[in-house]
């Protein structure tokens, strides 16, 4: 169901809006009720409605004048209410984003078009700020949160992560930490993985990658360029190393987030 809010100052148009519309066969419902544009205001940061129809000429303050306050911080659709038929005042509707401007006394089929419209705008905003909000989903991918150890209580493990994060644009090959730290392979695979929760190798991946996700989200370089500075040289690998972590090929997240 869409939320509504109206906002009337006479009385008896305001009740009738209320009452005498079938909301609920256009899938909508009354949340709440203002009699000017400070009421209105209030009524929209508490019950955050999908559409507001509003008076233009109130007391106190006027139905554009509350738009304008709120409908930047405020994700809802406008309607507008007039008894004049003055093209600025249409004009003025129009720049803050009003999608309707109604001439009263109100057409109940021009009032029901009105709302189908503004349902549609409802949904296509709505989808627009999934789409928003998935991109950034992607954008702030954190491939090593589940990944943490109490650096002060294993310094081999701190050592192991610091050794990943100077040396992973390059091949690393767990010998090469067996011969930095001076410890058998066997002893620091188990310690990491009971440090951390997973392997060593698999968390240079998804290091990697993490690195792989900044590069690709700042735009600066080429796929091929950032598998290179990535530490992963082959092209078609990198495709495979990526995919298994986002689900994805690296083209396809750029498409996505873009």
């Amino acid at each position: 169901m869409y939320k509504i809010l109206i906002v009337e100052d006479e009385d008896i148009i305001r009740k009738n809006l209320v009452y005498y519309i079938p909301w609920d066969e256009m899938g909508c419902v009354v949340i709440a009720e203002a009699r000017n544009g400070i009421e209105g205001i209030e009524a929209i940061k508490t019950y955050q409605p999908d559409i507001v129809i509003a008076d233009i000429n109130m007391p106190i303050m006027d139905g554009l004048k509350m738009i304008e306050s709120t409908t930047d911080e405020y994700d809802y659709v406008s309607i507008l209410l007039t008894g004049y038929s003055d093209f600025n005042y249409a004009k003025e509707a129009i720049k803050h984003g009003v999608i309707e401007y109604l001439l009263k006394p109100l057409v109940m089929d021009e009032m029901k078009e009105a709302i189908a419209r503004a349902k549609m705008q409802c949904d296509i905003r709505q989808s627009y700020l999934d789409k928003l909000y998935q991109k950034d989903e992607l954008r702030n991918t954190s491939l090593l949160k589940e990944f943490s150890v109490d650096m002060e209580e294993d310094k081999v493990v701190k050592e192991m992560i610091q050794f990943i994060s100077d040396n992973y644009n390059r091949k690393i090959y767990i010998q090469d930490v067996v011969n930095h730290l001076n410890y058998s392979e066997s002893y620091l695979n188990a310690k990491f993985k009971e440090a951390v929760g997973t392997t060593f190798i698999e968390y240079l991946n998804r290091y990697r990658i993490q690195k792989a996700l900044k590069l690709l989200n700042n735009g600066e370089y080429t796929i091929q360029e950032i598998a290179y500075q990535c530490g992963i040289f082959d092209y078609k690998y990198f495709g495979i190393v990526f995919k298994k972590y986002m689900g994805c090929s690296p083209k396809e997240y750029l498409s996505e987030i873009k």
